[in-house]
């Protein structure tokens, strides 16, 4: 175990230990050194012993330091070793539904336990071994986001093609013994894990409290490009319905035993039946956001609150806003509330339909550029388009099919803001307040 470093920070604690590019790093206090975890949780002690090899040579340098101070060493990857991909063949699995042509970091099936803790992945546990649970539990990785979709171990196994499925259920219990806070979610298939299935998920979820956050149910996400893959279809009203009456159940008995009701359906679900989007104060702590899961709910909280705070007055103001067409009613309405407040104030919603994933996608953060510009053809969009920040990949700043802003602004002849998922973010870029991006 050992990791090569590629650069030294000049000035650095590294730099006056002389320390060079190419020197491998072996170990910190006698401790292996194989990635970003080992290397970020063994360098915060104050006095560090490096070893490293330098050709033929082992080196012992001691740092002194205080505990949040970096050594300055870069290395070739940000996780200092090659990131672990899935080894699953989820039959609902969104990789396997992306059209050709995309860039090649969006077919790159992630399943590291390490991004979990870092950026907030969920992780199936299915490729770690009981030596990375443990590692997890000395290091305090905590929360870690994982992907159960069923407690059912023959279930599961038939859901993510994989025989280690069943098994690996049980590192649920040792990382939670052992102190760690686990977020779940479950992909939710209709007919195949809803139901009694998901009763069950639900109930034996509940038995890691207070070690369990949360529970997110989300909806499959199917796109028109399942040729030769497992035949699933979207949810009907009527089966979203059903999957929100059932948690309904699970919640209210939360409550009463917990003061928590633990299990949150991604917004999608109330979409999907036609229900209304419950208010902020159901979400409790928001979780689970980059799942989906009260969105709506915190931006439109957000926007109000904003709102309230602002003095009615006329502004002569023409915009546009694109979004997915599941968002745009509920842009529409936020946007009616801030032209209500503002006489003058035009604000025009399109919810752009996804043409390059098609099927049943209709979100906000997977439309891509030359989308946008078709739906907008011809479309009088006033002073300024706003589109919201999840479209972009934000290491580059480009849509899902390499166009950026700049070729956006181009084709539909207007300026384009990129605005936030925040309310009160929103509220300003509406009211012209601020910079485009």
């Amino acid at each position: 175990m050992s990791v090569v470093i590629k650069g030294v920070e000049p000035g650095s604690l590294a730099a006056k230990k002389k320390i060079r590019p190419g020197d491998t790093l072996v170990a910190i206090n006698k401790n292996p050194i194989r990635d970003v975890l080992d290397y970020r949780f063994y360098m915060t002690s104050s006095l560090v012993d490096l070893h490293l090899r330098r050709d033929d040579k082992s080196l012992l340098l001691r740092v002194r330091k205080g505990e949040y101070d970096d050594l300055g060493l870069e290395f070739e990857t940000y996780l200092m070793d090659r990131q672990h991909t899935c080894r699953n063949k989820c039959l609902f699995c969104f990789v396997d539904q992306l059209p050709e042509g995309l860039r090649d970091s969006l077919y790159v099936k992630d399943d590291d336990s390490r991004m979990s803790f870092l950026f907030g992945n969920y992780v199936t546990l299915t490729n770690v071994t009981e030596e990375d649970i443990l590692r997890i539990i000395k290091m305090r990785l905590s929360p870690i986001n994982i992907s159960v979709h069923t407690t059912d171990p023959e279930l599961r196994v038939h859901m993510l093609k994989n025989p280690r499925a069943a098994d690996s259920l049980r590192f649920l219990s040792m990382l939670v013994r052992g102190g760690i806070r686990v977020n779940t979610q479950l992909v939710l298939c209709p007919g195949i894990n809803d139901g009694p299935a998901l009763e069950k998920s639900l109930w034996d979820l509940a038995g890691y409290w207070p070690g369990l956050g949360s529970i997110a149910l989300v909806p499959v996400g199917l796109t028109g490009h399942r040729e030769g893959l497992y035949p699933l279809r979207p949810y009907s009203r009527e089966e979203a319905r059903a999957v929100l009456a059932l948690t309904r159940r699970f919640q209210e008995e939360m409550l009463q035993k917990h003061g928590s009701r633990i299990a949150y359906p991604a917004d999608e679900f109330f979409l999907l039946a036609e229900e209304p989007i419950p208010e902020a104060d159901y979400y409790e702590d928001f979780e689970q956001l980059e799942d989906g899961v009260g969105l709506w709910a915190l931006l439109s909280q957000e926007f109000a609150d904003a709102l309230e705070a602002e003095v009615p007055r006329p502004l002569s103001r023409e915009i546009s806003i694109a979004t997915g067409t599941a968002a745009a009613p509920l842009l529409a309405s936020l946007a009616a509330l801030a032209q209500e407040k503002f006489p003058g104030l035009s604000v025009s919603v399109y919810g752009i339909p996804n043409r390059l994933f098609g099927g049943a996608v209709n979100v906000a953060g997977l439309l891509c550029g030359r989308d946008i510009a078709w739906g907008l053809a011809e479309k009088e969009l006033g002073e300024e388009l706003l589109i919201p920040s999840v479209m972009l990949r934000h290491e580059t700043d480009k849509f899902l099919d390499d166009t950026t802003v700049p070729w956006l602004e181009e084709q539909i002849v207007t300026p384009v803001r990129v605005v936030e998922n925040d309310g009160s973010q929103l509220l300003d870029a509406i009211l012209g307040r601020g910079r485009k991006r």
